[in-house]
């Protein structure tokens, strides 16, 4: 994280922008795959974060990106994004 005072902890997570339309804001989706012990098979589920933006990272939707935990910024915000992984 360059240039950037925001202390991260906790998860690290790799996902898709669907949405970077909010000011500084962005919204990161991945897949993942959950075993149901009733059906005895795997079920694909999304997750869907809402992760602050620094400035200097250009980032727009399609973007694969790392998210790292940090401290609350807002309501919803609570993962900041690290780098962009590929465009």
């Amino acid at each position: 994280m360059k240039n950037q005072n925001l202390k991260t902890r906790g998860r690290t997570f790799v996902g898709k922008i669907v949405s970077a339309k909010a000011q500084k804001t962005a919204t990161v989706e991945w897949n993942r795959r959950v075993y149901v012990q009733k059906y005895e098979r795997f079920q694909n589920k999304r997750s869907k974060v809402k992760a602050h933006t620094p400035e200097g990272l250009n980032v727009k939707e399609g973007d694969m990106v790392i998210i790292k935990e940090c401290r609350p910024i807002s309501k919803t915000k609570k993962f900041v994004i690290v780098e962009v992984v590929k465009e």
